[in-house]
This record gives structure tokens, C-alpha cells and sequence, in this order.
């Protein structure tokens, strides 16, 4: 055996290695000095092996790298036997800390079976990150699409009824001072526009909406809601990725900031002054990735898996599964306002909704508050008053009935994915086949916190 060391000096929070030799199962790096670093015992023979940095997947470019049959490139090594190197003739399987040097030691693991659920679901991770880490923003952006943009100086009311119109949930917003894009409206300003100017229901189509642009709702709305923070998110720099990124770090700039589309701005500015090149979405990165799994299908198994035996989505406790989130549902009778507080608090952008057996009738998304804005029906309202079944109501007479996109545990990833990729469709209700009881939802987000780990 020979005592092979790989080493991380570029920089980051967090490392981890994994390699055809741990079956691309990953294990943590110590940090020494100014680099991370790992040791393992292997036997001669050539190794491919990659880093995840901070949650990225990465390859040294200072190393040999080679590109497997599916287009994803490793770093390799040949491990050669000489008399410099320390035998081991018979391995041991222990790992532990060489406190000399502060790194971390590791013996070669044994291979895992194939069939091994934990190593299935890493290579499975390991290939959908090379995918997106080798692609960008240009691969997903459509040649020619159309983008709205809202200038501050637009009355609001005005603002949420082109939004309405055009069926949008958030829109860019120009500052023509500072000469470029500085924010986002947004379904939620829509809500907590309500929320504040309700209390004064004649004012709020009169004045508050006829008259005052957006920039001034902007700012009332960070000393509203922002607390003494409020000077801080008024400084905070619009969240934003560029066209030179690639997709893992636009679809986790998505993710950490909880967000649902994020600004590409230009890498390069050009004569015209506008920096937008248009928005990124995790269903555009979504319908770009699995047409690269429909070319390759062979070689992800784990797309046949059924949902039951993946860690994937928000359950009901009854379900007997964990998650990160609690599964909310409400009744039609509910109140409007209570659907939109637990929307805003828990930072989630939708609800499904049960009769009174518990069986789902329809999901409430926060961008559903915009059919309101439709001849001015927030004006004639008192929101506290308003239910759950009364807000769909007026979403049907909008925009009519829609489908309510289902799936059940059994049903595979390779479903769940194709059915997401829908346009429109940023969720699957998961129920229980016979009494339509809501066991989870599997949202976009959901979808990419698998994916990358």
C-alpha cells in the first residue's frame, strides 16, 4: 500500500474529497496551514478524484484531469509503489488523525455494493455537479425571449397591474438615477402593501396607490418591516449572478438566498447601458438538465428510483418521514390572512389546500394574491375577511380552473423531474392515491437541495 497524499490550496470555508476509490463517497478535509488536506492508503493503479469547495464540486487545474464516457471531467492519479513509500501489507480498516501533521488519514475503504442506496445517491450527486459545474448561464437563457422592466418612478398601483397582465410574479426594477437595475417587485410587496394600507381601505386606491411610485414603497417598506435593521437591507446590494457563472453556483445563489429568480447581469458592459441580460430560474436550469439526463439515461439509476427511498421533499409526520421543513396545509375556510402569514414566515411560496376530510382541493402560491390587482378587487375587499376559498374564487374568475399537479411516494424521481419541468409548475403535491390526503410536496428548491448535497 502506498501513502498517497491529496492536497486543496485554493482557498474556501469547507472541503471535502471523494474518488473511484471511495466509491465517490465523500470524506472530510483537515485544513494545514493554508490548504486542506487528506491521506489515504492505496494500492498502485491509476484514481480519479474531485473536491467539493463550499458545497461546489472542483477539480485541481494544475493536475491531470480526464473526462469519463458521460462528459465529466476528474482529476486522476497514478499511485506507483517505490522504495520512498510506506508498505502496508495488510491494510488496516481504521481511520483516524495523524495530530503530527493534522491531517486526516484514511485507509482505502472496500468497495460498496452497487446496490448501496448512500453511494448510488453520491455518484448520482457527483454527475449532476459536473454537469452544471461545466455549463452556464448561456445554456439555459433562451435565444430570444421577452423581459418586462419597471421603472421606481411607476405608481404602484399602476406597476401591479401590468404584473397582473402579464402574468408576472416578480419583475426587475431601473433606477434611471443610478442608471441601472437596483431591485426586484414582487408578489410579496404586493402582500405587505396590503397588509399595511388595508387599515386605511379608502386611502389605499386613492393616494397610496395612485400616486406614490414604487421607489416610495420601497422605501416605507424598509422602515415598516426592516426594524432597526431597516438602514442595513436598504444598503444591501441587489442579489444577482452574472452570465460567466455557472449553473450549481446560480441555481445555490437561488437557494441560499431563498429566492425565486435572480438577475443575470452582463460580465462584460456594453453600449447600451442596460446590464440585464434576463432571469434565471431554477426550472430554466431545471429543463436544461434534464434534457442531459434524457441523453445519458443509462448511467443515472437513481432516476428510477421511487420517492420513498430517496430524502427528497416536506412530509407529513403521519408519514413517518423527516424534513427540514414542517408541512403546512390549510382548510378552504381559512382565512386568506392566515395563508399569507404562514406563506411570509416560513418563507415558503405556497400552501395546499383540503376540504374538510383532509383531501387536497388546490395549492394557494403566494404569486395567486396578483389576481386581486385585476379591476381593482383589493379596493373593494376587507382582506380579514376574506377565506382561503374566496381568494380562488376570484382566481378562477381571473384565470380559470387549473390542474393541481400530483404524485404519489411510488412514483420515481424521473417522474417527479419530467413533471416539474412543465412550464408554470414549481411544485408536486404528493398524496396518498385512494383519499388524495396530502403526504408532501416536492418543490423546485426542494429538488436542487438534493441534488447538490
Amino acid at each position: 500500500m502506498v501513502l498517497q497524499r491529496f492536497s486543496w490550496p485554493y482557498g474556501g470555508r469547507h472541503a471535502a474529497f471523494c474518488g473511484s476509490f471511495t466509491g465517490w463517497r465523500e470524506y472530510p478535509m483537515a485544513l494545514v496551514g493554508t490548504e486542506f488536506q487528506v491521506v489515504f492508503d492505496l494500492p498502485p493503479g491509476v484514481y480519479q478524484y474531485r473536491f467539493l469547495v463550499d458545497g461546489v464540486w472542483r477539480c485541481d487545474e494544475s493536475k491531470p484531469i480526464m473526462r469519463d464516457e458521460y462528459g465529466l471531467i476528474s482529476n486522476e492519479v497514478l499511485v506507483e509503489n517505490n522504495a520512498q513509500q510506506v508498505v502496508q501489507p495488510e491494510p488496516s480498516p481504521i481511520r483516524g488523525i495523524n495530530m503530527d501533521e493534522g491531517t486526516i488519514l484514511t485507509t482505502m475503504p472496500p468497495e460498496p455494493s452497487s446496490q448501496n442506496p448512500g453511494m448510488q445517491i453520491a455518484v448520482f450527486r457527483h454527475r449532476i455537479s459536473g454537469i452544471l459545474l461545466h455549463n452556464t448561464i448561456y445554456d439555459v437563457v433562451p435565444l430570444s425571449s421577452k423581459l418586462a422592466i419597471l421603472d421606481t418612478q411607476l405608481p404602484v398601483k399602476q406597476a401591479f397591474k401590468i404584473m397582473h397582465d402579464e402574468g408576472l410574479a416578480l419583475v426587475p426594477l431601473w433606477d434611471d438615477h443610478q442608471g441601472t437595475i437596483t431591485g426586484m417587485l414582487t408578489a410579496s410587496d404586493f402582500v405587505l402593501m396590503l397588509r399595511k394600507l388595508q387599515r386605511n381601505i379608502r386611502a389605499l386606491g386613492n393616494e397610496e396607490l395612485e400616486m406614490h411610485p414604487i421607489s416610495a414603497w420601497k422605501e416605507a417598506k424598509l422602515q415598516f418591516y426592516g426594524g432597526p435593521d431597516g438602514a442595513a437591507m436598504q444598503r444591501r446590494p441587489l442579489i444577482h449572478v452574472k452570465d460567466s457563472d455557472n449553473l450549481v453556483d446560480v441555481a445555490l445563489t437561488i437557494i441560499r438566498n431563498e429566492i425565486s429568480s435572480v438577475p443575470i447581469f452582463k460580465s462584460l458592459p456594453d453600449s447600451s447601458g442596460m446590464p440585464l441580460l434576463n432571469l434565471a430560474t431554477l426550472q430554466g436550469i431545471l429543463k436544461f438538465l434534464f434534457s442531459k439526463l434524457q441523453e445519458q439515461a443509462e448511467g443515472f439509476s437513481l432516476l428510477h428510483n421511487q420517492l420513498l427511498n430517496i430524502p427528497i421533499g416536506t412530509w407529513s409526520p403521519h408519514t413517518g418521514r423527516t424534513s427540514n421543513r414542517l408541512l403546512r396545509t390549510l382548510r378552504l375556510s381559512s382565512p386568506l390572512n392566515s395563508c399569507l402569514d404562514l406563506l411570509l414566515q416560513d418563507r415558503v411560496s405556497s400552501i395546499p389546500i383540503v376540504d374538510d376530510n383532509g383531501s387536497l382541493r388546490d395549492v394557494y402560491s403566494l404569486s395567486d394574491i396578483m389576481a386581486l390587482a385585476k379591476n381593482d378587487v383589493y379596493a373593494r375587499i376587507e382582506l380579514e375577511q376574506v377565506t382561503v376559498q374566496n381568494a380562488l374564487d376570484v382566481q378562477y374568475q381571473v384565470q380559470g380552473r387549473r390542474q393541481c399537479h400530483t404524485c404519489l411516494q411510488t412514483s420515481t424521481l424521473l417522474e417527479v423531474l419530467e413533471e416539474l419541468c412543465i412550464p408554470g409548475v414549481r411544485r408536486v403535491v404528493v398524496i396518498e392515491q385512494s383519499t388524495r390526503f396530502v403526504e408532501g410536496i416536492i418543490s423546485l428548491r426542494d429538488i436542487f437541495t438534493f441534488l447538490l448535497g
